[in-house]
């Protein structure tokens, strides 16, 4: 496991000096800002249980958001990954699928973004049997 471990702490290491390139600041703020909106939404629903919001919103300002997703556009997995390892940390449970979608926004200033999320509903396999069924019809 400790090769595994370093191996992803160098990619960490080398995404957030890309993120630093990018946006002239430590790219810990945006991930912190995810954590802090994944830390203040949580509920204790008994001893051992804490459920946190599955979507998370992350706006960006159109030079950044053209930047990023000029250069891969993986920033949503890559802030997906690091928040669903933060809730890992803290036994924190998802109130279903975990998404964080990177969108443009022209109410953002030039290099800097905005955080929300809420409970995005999830399907159950169920659901997609019937609309399969349905569709089929």
């Amino acid at each position: 496991m400790g090769a595994l471990s370093a191996l992803e702490e160098t990619l960490e290491n080398r995404w957030e000096a890309l993120w630093a390139r990018m946006f002239g600041r430590d790219p810990v703020e945006l991930v912190d800002a995810l954590r802090r909106e994944c830390d203040s939404n949580a509920v204790v629903c008994r001893a051992g249980r804490v459920m946190v919001p599955n979507a998370y919103d992350v706006e960006l300002a159109g030079p950044v958001h053209e930047e990023l997703t000029r250069r891969g556009g993986r920033v949503g997995q890559v802030l997906t990954d690091r928040l669903a390892r933060h809730a890992a940390r803290h036994g924190y449970e998802w109130a279903g699928p975990l998404a964080v979608h990177v969108r443009r926004s022209a109410e953002v200033p030039n290099g800097r973004y905005r955080v929300a999320s809420s409970v995005m509903p999830h399907v159950s396999a169920d659901a997609f049997l019937r609309a399969g069924a349905a569709g089929r019809s």
